[in-house]
C-alpha cells in the first residue's frame, strides 16, 4: 500500500475530509498546512511566532517557511507508517522544492489524489457550508486563483505518473 499520498483539488472539493478519513483509517499523518501553521503558532515555537508576525502584517507566509514546517513534521519518527499531504504544494514552485525535500529524506511522494469536481457544483457546496466569508463573489474568485496557481500541478503530476482522478461530485463519505 503506498503511504506518501497528496490531496489536490480545489477549495470545497473535499481534500481535507477525505484525508482525515484515510488518515484515521490507516494511522498516517494528516499534515494540513493550514492547520500546522496554526499549531505552530498556539504553542508559540520560533516559526510559529515568525508565522503570526507575518499573517500579522497581511503577507502570506513564504514558500520557504511553508516548507521549513512541512519538512519539520515530515522529519519526526510518527509518521512512519505514512503521511498525507492535504492543500500543500498549491503551485509549481512549492511542487519543486517539496519534491527535492523529499527525496532528501527518503520520502518521494508515491499517489496524488486530484478530486475533481465540476465548478458550479464546488460553488453550490461552498454555499450550503455557511460561513461568513463564503459569498459566490468570493468562492469564484478563490476558485479563479485556484485555476492559475494550482490547476497547472495537474499535468505536473501526471507528468510524474502519480496522478490518480476521484469524481469528487458525490457524498463526501463514498468517495
Amino acid at each position: 500500500m503506498k503511504k506518501h499520498l497528496l490531496f489536490l483539488g480545489a477549495p470545497g472539493a473535499g481534500k481535507g475530509t477525505q484525508a482525515e478519513l484515510l488518515s484515521q483509517n490507516n494511522s498516517y499523518l494528516h499534515l494540513s498546512t493550514g492547520e500546522l501553521l496554526r499549531k505552530e503558532i498556539e504553542i508559540n515555537t520560533i516559526l510559529g511566532r515568525q508565522v503570526k508576525d507575518i499573517i500579522n502584517s497581511g503577507e502570506l507566509v513564504s514558500d520557504e517557511l511553508v516548507l521549513k514546517i512541512v519538512r519539520q513534521n515530515l522529519d519526526r519518527d510518527h509518521n512512519k507508517k505514512g503521511w498525507i499531504l492535504d492543500g500543500y504544494p498549491r503551485n509549481l514552485s512549492q511542487a519543486n522544492s517539496l519534491n527535492e525535500v523529499l527525496n532528501e529524506i527518503n520520502q518521494p511522494l508515491e499517489v496524488v489524489f486530484y478530486l475533481d469536481i465540476p465548478e458550479e457544483v464546488l460553488i453550490k457546496r461552498l454555499l450550503l457550508r455557511g460561513r461568513k466569508d463564503d459569498t459566490e463573489e468570493t468562492i469564484r474568485t478563490r476558485v479563479d486563483i485556484y485555476k492559475k496557481t494550482t490547476e497547472p500541478l495537474i499535468q505536473y503530476f501526471k507528468d510524474l505518473s502519480l496522478l490518480e482522478y476521484i469524481d469528487a461530485d458525490r457524498d463526501l463519505k463514498s468517495i
